[in-house]
Parts: structure tokens; sequence; C-alpha cells
């Protein structure tokens, strides 16, 4: 059997987010594929590397253009891509896991202004999330969360949440910091809550970063994650 995170956008699709996928997606409409809602995220998986599967994922990049796929490197569905969809841009990945936090110093103790986003935050958290591009983060991808976030005179500042959902792991994600508020140590702070709080429900935590961000992934290092594989981000196009 492989690990859960080798293929954890469709493990995640297919069971703890399936709630967040395309009405007409996912095995138990008998499809080879499985897309994420456009306005919660661009995740789109194949089953498997069949000739029905790849049908499959073609027919819904066609109807949702922009997917994303994660696939492990070195695993057997890498080179598995949509037929007649353009591949827009491929990006090596890091996938980091941890199972306990470093201590953490004096000043990541921000727990009197750390506070959980809502509702009413979801326009600053698209807004931050643009500006800053943790990765792809829609309309409705706060509905991955729970999300923690820092604001200063009642701006959002900096958040961090929770996205992909597999057997005994969940992905921190969305981390960022606007950039007249970076060197505060925020983005530790918020990543501490959040992996703290995976932590203590069982599960390990575990995250993507690019693989050519050598300071991001000594960032994630500091906090106790370490690398456990190499995977591949590949951007769709429209057709």
């Amino acid at each position: 059997m492989t690990h859960p995170l080798d293929r954890a956008v469709f493990n995640a699709l297919t069971t703890r987010l399936s709630r967040f996928t395309t009405p007409d997606s996912g095995p138990d409409l008998g499809s080879g594929a499985v897309r994420l809602d456009p306005e919660v995220g661009v995740f789109l998986a194949a089953a498997d590397d069949t000739a029905q599967s790849r049908k499959a994922m073609a027919e819904l990049a066609r109807r949702y253009p922009g997917a994303g796929l994660v696939e492990r490197e070195d695993g057997p569905m890498a080179e598995v891509l949509p037929e007649g969809a353009p591949v827009a841009a491929q990006v090596a990945l890091v996938q980091m896991t941890a199972t306990a936090l470093t201590p953490a110093g004096p000043a990541a103790q921000m727990d009197d202004v750390i506070e959980e986003l809502g509702e009413a935050d979801a326009p600053a958290m698209l807004a931050l999330a643009t500006l800053t591009r943790p990765g792809p983060f829609r309309s409705r991808t706060r509905e991955l969360g729970p999300f923690v976030g820092i604001k200063q005179d009642g701006q959002l500042v900096a958040m961090a949440g929770r996205r992909l959902r597999v057997d005994g792991f969940t992905e921190l994600s969305g981390v960022c910091t606007h950039p007249d508020y970076r060197g505060k140590g925020y983005a530790a702070a918020l990543s501490r809550v959040v992996v703290s709080e995976i932590l203590a429900t069982g599960e390990a935590a575990f995250l993507h970063a690019f693989a050519d961000h050598e300071t991001t992934i000594a960032f994630y290092r500091g906090l106790g994650f370490q690398t456990r594989a190499r995977m591949i981000y590949t951007s769709l196009g429209e057709a």
C-alpha cells in the first residue's frame, strides 16, 4: 500500500473533503477523477492511470479550467495528465510532516492577539492571499479551515489555516503575512497554533512548500517539520 500522503489530493477529496467536490465527480458517481469545487480550490486528481480515469480527468479539466494537480514526483501518477488540457506550469514542491513542535521562544507567545477568522473575514482573507500568494486560495478556501489570524487596527495582516485532510494527517496551509508586517514572528506564531491543534487530535501535520524556497523550508524545519517527499504541482491552462 502507498502512504496516504503520496496521493494527498485524491485521498482527501474522496474521503474527508468529499463534500467540497463538484457534484459531477468522484467514485460515488462512477467517475475515475475528482475535482475540488473551483470556489474552494483548484485541485483535480485521477483515481489511477487507466484510460477511463484519464478521460474523466480530461472532462473535469474542460468543465472547470485552471485546475491544479499534486502528485509524488517519483510516483506512477506524476505523468498522468488530462488529454487536451495544456500545462501552464509545473513546479517542484517538498512535502513536509511534523509530529511535534519545537519549543517556542518568548517572541512567539502571541495568544492574546491571535483570533479565529470567520465568514465576515472572507474578503480580507482573499485579499491577503491574493497579495502574498501563499498558494492557491479562492473565495471559499477558508471553509477548509478553520483559519486563525492577526489584525492590526482592524486590518488582517497575517493568517494560517488547514486545507487537505487524509487518514492521520491534516495540512497546514495558507500561511501568509502582509509585506508591511513581516519580521514580527506572526507566521511562526500562527503556524504553531494551527499545528498544535492538529497534533492535539492525535494526527500529524503536513504541508507543501516550493522546493526552491530554501528560506521557507528552513522556517518550517525550525518549527519541527521534516521533508518527507518531493512532489510536483502541475497547473493547467484552458483548452
